[in-house]
């Protein structure tokens, strides 16, 4: 097997290493393992891609490079340059410093790099290490990550459902804020919401009179119900949870078209 790994936290950050570790075991003996991450860190770039400007992509080794652009770019990059022989068999996106769950799923490079491989038509699984108090300060807090990430990737390979194009499903994977020991097991889960982590800005001036503004968000552990990806990885669970780049509200489609007089 072939594996593309990236992250949005930079070629040099540790979750990027795991994720190396973890495609190197799935990709086994006789696969490859090619590294396309972001030169510098692109946390909360979501989906972007390069669009107005070129990317310029130096290599680090043998199937390593860094690319001056975002998560989306780096898989663009892999699929359609780096890699030789066709695109790789699986996209692995992380392991992202902190969690991707709930309402930061819409915010998150580390998604935006799986929704990308999806759209291309490649396999893919976004990982992320959930931190909390139980983890943070340990000496390893990819512990979850590390311990888990490979059964449950070949698990997820073993019984996913891809989708049919043009919108494939990809999957969200977040590890529990708790030490690998502590892991209680995997919930198959549904995005979930935080009601009070809105993201926000607050301002601050620079010595030289400026204003700046700082993105900030709220607590992360708000429960968000029974069946969702954040309550699931507060309970110690890892989550699992199937996504899609279609945005449409289904449910809503009958009534707005009703109201139009579509009968489409």
């Amino acid at each position: 097997m072939r594996i593309l790994v990236t992250n949005d936290d930079g070629i040099n950050a540790p979750g990027l290493a795991v994720l190396e570790s973890i495609a190197a075991d799935i990709a086994g003996p006789g696969g490859e393992v090619w590294v396309v991450a972001p030169a510098f860190e692109q946390s909360g770039v979501g989906h972007a891609i390069s669009f107005i400007h070129p990317t310029m992509i130096t290599g680090f080794g043998p199937r390593r490079f860094a690319a001056e652009g975002s998560p989306a770019d780096c898989v663009m990059a892999g699929i359609h340059d780096v890699v030789p022989g066709g695109p790789p068999d699986l996209v692995l996106s992380g392991v992202n410093r902190g969690n991707n769950a709930g309402e930061n799923v819409a915010y998150s490079g580390t998604i935006g790099a799986a929704m990308e491989a999806a759209l291309q038509g490649v396999n893919a699984i976004a990982l992320s290490q959930f931190f909390g108090p139980e983890n943070l300060a340990t000496d390893d807090p990819f512990d979850a990550a590390r311990a888990h990430g490979t059964d449950t990737v070949r698990r997820i390979l073993d019984h996913a459902d891809w989708g049919a194009a043009p919108y494939s499903l990809f999957y969200n994977v977040n590890f529990p804020p708790v030490p690998a020991r502590d892991v209680r097991g995997t919930r198959v889960t549904r995005q979930g919401f935080r009601r009070l982590s809105r993201h926000r800005v607050e301002h601050t001036v620079s010595p030289a009179g400026r204003r700046f503004l700082w993105v900030h968000s709220g607590p992360q552990d708000e429960m968000t119900g029974e069946g969702t990806d954040v309550q699931a990885c507060v309970e110690g669970y890892v989550s699992i949870t199937p996504l899609t780049a279609d945005l449409t509200c289904d449910h809503a489609v009958a009534r707005l078209r009703a109201g139009f007089g579509d009968r489409s």
